[in-house]
């Protein structure tokens, strides 16, 4: 295959309404996926208070789960770049319903992980398919539209946890699984039937944005051969590393710091350490992508990434020294998370800014797995702090985000700006040719 060169920007038939609709859509079903892997946590010490399987053996189900969604979003991107993302996301639907209606019955930890890889597949269809229709309808506003679309994700568990920890205490966590998860799946199941992939490839207006975007489309195979997809592969592995250990063990973290249940009081309001902070933690996961990705419209991807990378480093660092501090404990976490879920907005953008419109979905699909790749490394944090306990963890967090805010800086600015100056000189050179002949 060889990449393609966009033509003249087509006219653009649809209104400018509609994708603001389009992008409103998207959110609202990353909304309903949310709490397959951010409401997760709620769920862990009670499955093991019935069950003893062990947090680790439960913490497993996390990880199949998040592999799922990650790996396979490539094949599902295809899809959704080839027939449109309608059918796509009602198979999303469908399979996230199934996956907690299996896990409010799983008795064994083998229909746990059958469940985990279930909810996966379904969670990474509607994720890959959202964002990269986003990438799509929003050229010249990819951060912010991606962002945005991430937003979704990042914030759409926040208005449930509250009501999922009360479903959980009140009715047990089976109940909580099987009501949110069909009323979930439901949601996305309707939502489908009204979202689609712009008719024509939409317009990239240069002149308004201080970036460097590609004029040519890679393919896949073209992507993967590209050195500078994998320095951001590894960068996404380092960032996403850290924080999917504190989604997946923000719980058993206040526990073992003995604070999940001490109060704490800010601006008005007042409840237990946990669910204040995976409250905020939310609230601020999800302002933060647009909010970054409407940064990197600005300052540029990089520059906005080294701000995000380094505050997080920060964060993690204040954690391990004074995370026992409720307070300390509740306002870190919260900010942490807000400058980690900027990777699911920045990402994205840069690789639509890289590689192109037209394959978007399935090549950011295949840098989205690099969230699985972490995902391997989550068990692991639970043996790290069995032996060295939690702040080892953190210091470990600590050094990979520093990593990436310099990977970030020096070396992925340089090799993106020369790897699309050098490819439309060669496409360029090459059409000089063709036409010479």
């Amino acid at each position: 295959m060889t990449a393609t060169t966009r033509g003249p920007a087509s006219p653009v038939s649809e209104r400018t309404y509609f994708r603001w609709l389009q992008l409103a859509m998207g959110v609202v079903c990353m909304a309903m996926i949310a709490n397959l892997q951010y409401g997760w946590t709620l769920f862990v010490d009670p499955i093991d208070a019935k069950y003893h399987w062990g947090r680790a053996a439960i913490q497993l189900a996390f990880t199949l789960f998040v592999v799922t969604e990650t790996w396979l979003v490539p094949i599902e991107a295809w899809f959704v770049d080839k027939y449109g993302p309608r059918a796509v996301i009602m198979f999303g639907g469908v399979m996230i319903a199934i996956a907690w209606v299996m896990n409010s019955y799983a008795n064994s930890l083998v229909l746990l992980y059958v469940a985990a890889i279930v909810g996966g597949i379904g969670a990474g269809s509607v994720y890959g398919t959202c964002v990269g229709n986003a990438l799509k309808w929003f050229p010249d506003r990819r951060g912010l539209a991606a962002g945005a679309t991430a937003a979704g994700f990042g914030a759409g568990a926040a208005i449930t946890v509250v009501p999922i920890a009360n479903m959980i205490a009140a009715s047990g966590y089976q109940a909580a699984f099987l009501t949110f998860g069909i009323g979930q799946g439901l949601i996305v199941f309707i939502l489908a039937f009204f979202l689609r992939k712009p008719a024509r490839a939409m317009p990239i207006k240069k002149k308004q944005l201080n970036l460097p975007q590609t004029k040519i489309d890679f393919t896949p195979p073209q992507v993967l051969r590209s050195p500078i997809f994998w320095v951001m592969y590894l960068t996404f592995v380092m960032v996403a590393a850290g924080g999917l250990m504190a989604a997946a063990q923000i719980a058993p973290i206040a526990h073992d710091f003995k604070i999940a249940n001490e109060p704490v009081g800010l601006l008005g309001f007042q409840m237990a350490a946990l669910t204040f902070a995976i409250s905020l933690d939310r609230i601020f996961d999800g302002f933060g992508r647009p909010f970054f990705g409407w940064v990197s419209d600005h300052i540029g991807r990089e520059h906005t990434m080294f701000i995000a990378f380094a505050i997080g480093a920060l964060m993690l660092l204040t954690l391990s020294t004074y995370g026992q501090i409720p307070i300390v404990f509740v306002l870190a976490t919260a900010v942490y998370f807000g400058v980690f879920g900027e990777i699911y907005s920045l990402f994205p953008a840069t690789s639509g800014d890289t590689f192109g419109a037209k394959y978007a979905t399935t090549n950011n699909g295949m840098l989205y797995t690099a969230k699985g790749t972490a995902a391997l490394l989550v068990p692991l944090a639970s043996l790290v702090a069995s032996k060295y306990g939690w702040q080892a963890v953190f210091v470990i967090a600590v050094a990979l985000n520093a990593t990436a805010a310099l990977t970030a800086l020096f070396v992925i600015k340089p090799m993106r700006r020369t790897f699309i100056l050098g490819s439309e000189a060669r496409s360029d050179t090459r059409a000089g040719d063709a036409r010479a002949a």
